[in-house]
């Protein structure tokens, strides 16, 4: 849904996923934008990261899989982001990512698109990657950055969801969602203001400590707390 979240789960799947090409596109990349998705057009298989910018307009032949992680905040974005997926008479699959309180979706999209819909059962046996991105916020503030924008932007997104009937901010789990982005610690935002989150433990790690892997960043950031000091 957000510019912050393609780019932290851009990086971390490049981290996560070998032998495959992971790309991502968001709005935000003005001058970049056609030179990816011609790239992309053009590559036997791979991942593209995206926003909603992809949804409509564009024509990328063979995409087997539209994965939604999170559900689009207009409707019809809904039927526009499953169109990139069985183009020209191919067979294709889109699957949204609902949590059970966001289930009378399915009910409004059935209705307001006429778009029905099937329940994948969860997976088993899925991979506990959470660990290895904790690693990587530890090892590179860049990564740690990311995590702490996307999430932010994530529950800022939420809040302002089309739906708020259906997608209500005071019943999102804080907490979990904090785990399912890898956040070392809380961020301050107005949102998290007051409350507590015994379900949620932060690294012991001081975060300031973190340094930036490009080594010209970690200098200004070194530059600027010195300023600061």
């Amino acid at each position: 849904s957000t510019c912050a979240c393609v780019e932290y789960y851009g990086k971390a799947l490049e981290s996560l996923i070998k032998q495959v090409k992971i790309m991502s596109i968001h709005g935000k990349m003005k001058h970049k934008r056609n030179k990816i998705f011609t790239e992309f057009r053009k590559l036997p298989g791979g991942i593209l990261v995206c926003t909603d910018v992809m949804a409509r307009g564009i024509d990328i032949p063979e995409v087997h899989w539209v994965l939604q992680y999170d559900p689009p905040s207009s409707a019809s974005a809904f039927v526009h982001r499953c169109g990139r997926t069985a183009r020209i008479g191919n067979v294709g699959s889109a699957l949204v990512f609902l949590l059970p309180m966001e289930e009378s979706y399915i009910n409004f999209l059935s209705i307001n698109q006429k778009c029905p819909m099937q329940e994948m059962k969860p997976q088993t046996n899925v991979l506990d990657l959470l660990p290895k991105l904790k690693s990587m916020a530890l090892a590179d503030r860049a990564m740690f950055e990311k995590g702490m924008k996307a999430f932010v932007s994530y529950v800022q997104a939420y809040a302002k969801h089309e739906c708020n009937l259906i997608f209500r901010i005071k019943d999102l789990d804080f907490a979990s969602l904090a785990k399912g982005f890898a956040l070392l610690k809380m961020p301050k935002m107005p949102e998290l203001r007051g409350k507590c989150f015994p379900d949620f433990t932060p690294v012991t790690v001081n975060t300031d400590s973190i340094s930036f892997k490009d080594k010209n960043r970690e200098k200004q950031r070194q530059k600027q707390l010195e300023q600061q000091r």
